[in-house]
């Protein structure tokens, strides 16, 4: 496997050997600050301007009652569930890329963003559901479409392009199926499962900050152990089978992560688009490293879904808009430059 020049390799005390590229770590640790930032303007911003400063002295337990109130309580967990939203669609769709070998093998595309948002439309629409069951159905859509996906992409293993074809096929059926389910319902169910669909942050609470926490608690730990097999199935299946690596088992686990991950993103802030398929692509170019990038797309996720929100509450005004459709707007010029890309360089 070709490694890249810059990276070292340290050994821990139990014994685990970890890569580390110099450049990738300032990376990461710079998208971090900058979601820290980011994550502390949102807090500020609103009708009630809290100025930065004052934001760090209320999170460290010094401010005042007011300013606990508004920062702890009303503004606080609406960032956190944007930083954990974004880190798991940018592992997510890291994961999925990997696993396709595709820049474009991510939710939005292999239609588990569709089968989620399916899942939801059944219980707003036919059900007449809570938000906590909407947020059960949008998980059980995620889940019961990544599951159609492997098992209709399987023909002795899954091959990463045909995976995407198989997901680009599921997507425009789920679409379809989401069209279908809104038109049979009556005009306040259609106008609340149309303000979910779009994608946003609006009137989260600490409930779905910590569903979303416990997820990142074990799958992230999960997926960096087991990192090495998916740097080595980029060389390709066989080679990978002769290195020992059980190609199969590997990309079920894959998989099955990615899938919750992005499941649990689409359930806790509705389908907001292009931040899957984007952040691992933009990871990449920042860290010029091989292999997935798990860890910089992760932390690119989360610093482009809080920086989108920001700026949909300051950048046009007074209108406010959904983060969904700041993300989808810039994804989708993203998009359409990926592919032209690909284009000329005769991959596509």
């Amino acid at each position: 496997m070709k490694t890249h020049s810059r990276s070292r390799a340290v050994r821990t005390p139990g014994g685990l050997s970890v890569r580390l590229d110099p450049r990738a770590l300032t990376v990461v640790v710079l998208l971090l600050v900058a979601a820290g930032a980011a994550g502390v303007a949102l807090i500020g911003t609103g009708d009630a301007k809290i100025p930065a400063a004052d934001v760090l002295r209320t999170l460290a337990g010094n401010g005042t009652a007011y300013q606990d109130f508004i920062v702890n309580e009303l503004r606080l967990p609406r960032v956190l569930v944007g930083l954990l939203v974004g880190a798991c669609l940018g592992l997510g769709g890291a994961l999925f890329q990997s696993i396709s070998r595709n820049p474009l093998g991510s939710p939005d595309v292999l239609g588990l963003s569709q089968g989620s948002t399916a899942g939801a439309l059944v219980v707003i629409v036919l059900l007449s559901g809570s938000a906590s069951q909407v947020t059960v159905g949008a998980l059980a859509g995620g889940l019961a479409t990544g599951l159609a996906v492997y098992l209709l992409a399987w023909k002795q293993g899954v091959h990463g392009y045909r995976m995407v074809l198989v997901g680009i096929g599921v997507n425009a059926v789920m679409t379809a199926v989401n069209g279908y389910l809104l038109t049979k319902a009556d005009l306040v169910d259609a106008a609340r499962a149309v303000v979910w669909m779009t994608g946003s942050l609006n009137g989260r609470d600490w409930e779905q900050v910590w569903p979303l926490l416990a997820l990142c608690a074990v799958l992230v730990p999960l997926v960096l152990v087991n990192a090495r097999g998916l740097r080595m199935m980029e060389m390709g299946d066989d080679i990978s089978n002769a290195l020992g690596v059980r190609v199969q088992w590997v990309r079920l686990l894959f998989m099955v992560s990615a899938v919750l991950l992005t499941a649990a993103a689409t359930a806790a802030a509705g389908p907001v688009s292009f931040v899957a398929l984007t952040a691992p692509q933009l990871a990449r170019r920042l860290t010029r490293s091989p292999g997935p990038n798990l860890v910089p797309s992760l932390c690119m996720g989360a610093t482009l879904l809080v920086a989108a929100d920001w700026a949909s509450q300051r950048a046009f005004g007074a209108d406010q808009l959904p983060v969904g459709v700041v993300t989808g707007v810039l994804g989708g010029v993203y998009l359409l430059w990926l592919l032209v890309t690909e284009r000329r360089a005769g991959r596509i």
